[in-house]
Order: structure tokens, then sequence, then C-alpha cells
């Protein structure tokens, strides 16, 4: 009785990673679709996102006195500025590196988390996890790499790729902060964030440009209620049922629906270069989530802390 009820919880908790991977891939057509800047977007989704988080959170009880405190409020606000951020630069990435790329770029983001947690707590990183940056590197390099003809927008490729490194880069910020907030609901510390986040872009936030018609509200109130909301509480809940590898599994549903989405819904072609370093990143991307080893080794606690490094947008 005790191994079923334990096999319905990962069923479901596989479902609900699945259903949130695919919703999360969907989001760079939705920005795009919508025709509005990235402070534009990243300021309506935490305007709609925080009454959608906030009607969770008072649901499930986690507005209490002993969950939020001056320390939580700190390191949630810290932590929400780079998350924001990241927001930002991912969404104007889309319009300049493609969302495909963008997406792939976006994906180094475990070896980001890595590195951090070398130079923040000091650990070791093995053989095999050098071995994969080292892939990820060559695949980053062949993204770089392409020809004008082959490029999103002339002129802004390299910009929009730089936009998404650091926008992995901010992730792998906020990633670490979380850490120091461990036993908080995650819940809880994604409302803090995205309430934050609506008075950090007011005063960026241009007015006069915001959509006069109903489709592209569409867009921005679907990132707002259904990637920010729905979203969170299903990537939370699958989290809490999920063995660490199947969750870095199915995380990678995330950039194969950007990649089909940037195909059909914006005829974005790729070139074989960008094929190929894409398929590297990937690939480097699942070895340190899974710990593959390239020859024989002892993992560290580097490579264990990069093991559930494979969370999205």
């Amino acid at each position: 009785m005790v191994m079923q009820r334990a096999g319905n919880e990962i069923r479901r908790g596989a479902i609900e990673m699945t259903v949130a991977m695919l919703i999360s891939g969907t989001i760079g057509w939705l920005v795009v679709a919508s025709g509005q800047s990235p402070e534009n977007v990243v300021f309506v989704r935490c305007l709609l996102g925080a009454p959608t988080l906030a009607l969770v959170c008072f649901g499930l009880g986690l507005v209490r006195r002993d969950t939020v405190s001056w320390r939580v409020l700190a390191w949630a606000a810290a932590g929400g500025a780079a998350i924001v951020a990241n927001w930002v630069l991912l969404f104007a990435a889309y319009s300049r590196a493609s969302i495909s790329m963008a997406t792939v770029a976006y994906n180094t983001q475990p070896f980001m988390l890595v590195v951090l947690g070398i130079v923040v707590f000091r650990e070791r990183i093995t053989a095999s996890t050098a071995a994969w940056l080292g892939v990820a590197f060559v695949g980053l390099m062949l993204v770089v790499k392409v020809e004008p003809a082959v490029l999103a927008v002339p002129g802004q490729y390299l910009k929009g790729i730089g936009y998404a490194l650091a926008a992995a880069f901010l992730y792998a910020v906020s990633s670490i902060i979380t850490k120091r907030l461990k036993g908080t609901p995650p819940q809880l510390i994604a409302l803090i964030q995205v309430t934050l986040g609506v008075f950090l872009l007011a005063p960026f936030v241009k007015l006069h440009a915001l959509p006069t018609t109903f489709m592209p509200w569409a867009d921005l109130g679907a990132i707002g209620v259904v990637h920010t909301g729905l979203v969170y509480i299903l990537l939370y809940g699958a989290i809490q049922k999920l063995p660490t590898a199947m969750t870095a599994a199915l995380s990678f549903i995330y950039p194969v629906v950007a990649i089909v989405c940037d195909r059909f819904a914006f005829g974005q072609t790729l070139a074989w270069v960008q094929l190929a370093g894409a398929a590297l990143i990937l690939l480097a991307a699942a070895g340190v989530n899974f710990g593959w080893r390239i020859g024989p080794q002892r993992r560290t606690a580097a490579a264990k802390a990069a093991y559930g490094a494979g969370e999205r947008d």
C-alpha cells in the first residue's frame, strides 16, 4: 500500500512537471507576440502574478509570523532583484538572438551554479563536471560563431546571446540566495519576488506603449497568471514529489518546446552550426544534472549541488 501510494505520488508529480515545462516552453512565443518591451512584459507579469500567488499562499496558510521574518524578507528581496533582472534580460534576448538560441544559451545556468558553488561555498569540482563544462563551452562557441545570413536580427545576435548568458548568471545567483532560505515555502518566496518586481519596474514601464487591443493583453495575461502563478504551483508541487533525477530529466522539455515554438510560430530556421552547438550545450547540461561520469571517479558535493540545478522560468 505504501509503495502504491508513493508510485501514485511520483506519477502525479511527473504529470505536474511535464505540464509546467510544456507551458514554460511557450513563454518566449507570448513575449514576442505581445509586441511589448521586456520591462513592460515583466512588470505586467509581476502585477498579475502577485495576486495569483497571494491567493495560493493565503489559501495554504503560508503567510504566518513564523514564516515571514525580516531575514526572510531581506534574502527573498535580494533573490527577487536577481530573478526580475533575469526575466528582463532573457525576454530582451528573444527578439535579438531568437527564442531558440536564447533558450539554449540560458540553459548554461547549471554551469554558472557550479562555478558559484566553488566561489561561495568552496565546493570542489569533479573531473567529469570540468569536462562537461568544456563541452558546453565548445557548444557555446558554435552557437556564437554563425554567419551573418543566419542571424535572427543582423547586428543584434551576439548582444542577445550576451543577455541570455547574463540572465542565466542571475538565475544562478538567485538559486544560491534561495539556498539560504531553506525551510521557507517556495510559493512564499515567489510571492515576495514578484511583489518586489512591481515596485522595481514601475519607474521603467512605458504606459503609453501598453496594448490597446485584446490579443496582446491576452498574451500578457497568460504570462502573468498562467506562466507565473500556475506554473509556480505545478513546479513546486512536482519538485516535492519527484526524485531529483526525474525533475532534472523532465526539465529538458522546456528548451525543446521553446525551439519547436520558435520554428512553427516564427519560422526561425537554425543553421547546422547553431544546431550542433545547441545539442552540445543541452548534452553537457544533462551530464551535469544527472551526474554522468567521464572516467572513473567519485562524485563530490559540487556535482551533487549541480545535480538539481535544472529548474526554468
